[in-house]
């Protein structure tokens, strides 16, 4: 199997640059980061190519720019599975609803709670989780700027939006829409569903605005109160546009 070093060499080779070139090139880069630990000196260039030096983050970034390579295929190179992360993620559960980046090049489809290890009973914000999940749900990306859009998970026991949303649903945010939206909508289908972060966790709902505060509004079929919260206190991540879901779900929120 060809070492990572004979790699890189190949790819500068290819582009026609000499040591001299890359070594002058990562000092640019470098200087614009304002960090010498971005610099590649020649000795240690030599090292990487012929004696399996691995690179440090910093120099893995700099050949990463200076080669056009993509940065997660380079650490990929030496052993790191960036494509796994998702899966390695989802093996290590975590108790608390929590944000996750999601990179744009990603491929993104629900994920099945019955197919994983983790527990999904609660709203979780995504951003990153992702890769491994297929590229069925792509379909709900298309036209959408991505650097716009974030993502959440609707816990498999949030039943605060149900029917609307239901438990276990992957929901596209639009965090260019994070004012509350006073009027503009005839049903509960046109209202607008926000994303918000609270000190507690993460919330999904309806909310209006007044004197300062925030009244979050959960559906009425939750039988869930609304909350209020001083503005402070809450964060608009952004409005939901974009819904995939699973129809079958186990069962309905005990309402006795």
């Amino acid at each position: 199997m060809e070492r990572p070093g004979d790699k890189l060499k190949r790819v500068r080779t290819k582009l026609r640059l000499t040591y001299r070139d890359v070594e002058r090139m990562s000092q640019d880069i470098a200087t614009r980061q304002g960090n010498d630990e971005f610099a590649i000196a020649l000795s240690r260039l030599a090292d990487i190519e012929h004696k399996g030096t691995v690179p440090s983050i910093y120099r893995i970034y700099s050949l990463s720019a200076i080669y056009r390579l993509d940065l997660y295929e380079l650490i990929g190179w030496y052993g790191v599975p960036a494509e796994s992360i998702a899966a390695d993620a989802m093996a290590t559960p975590l108790a608390a609803t929590h944000p996750v980046d999601l990179r744009p090049h990603l491929s993104v489809t629900v994920p099945n709670p019955l197919d994983v290890h983790v527990d999904l009973r609660q709203t979780t914000f995504l951003n990153h989780l992702v890769r491994r999940w297929g590229k069925a749900g792509l379909g709900l990306l298309n036209g959408l700027d991505l650097k716009e859009h974030r993502y959440g998970l609707i816990g498999t026991e949030d039943w605060s939006m149900y029917p609307l949303l239901h438990p276990g649903s992957l929901v596209l945010i639009d965090e260019s829409r994070r004012r509350i939206a006073a009027q503009g909508w005839t049903s509960e289908i046109d209202r607008p569903i926000y994303f918000l972060e609270t000190r507690e966790g993460y919330l999904c709902g309806w909310c209006s605005t007044g004197a300062g505060k925030l009244i979050y509004q959960p559906h009425p079929a939750s039988q869930q109160p609304p909350e209020l919260f001083q503005a402070g206190d809450v964060d608009i991540v952004g409005q939901i546009t974009g819904v995939a879901m699973r129809l079958r779900s186990k069962g309905s929120p005990d309402r006795s």
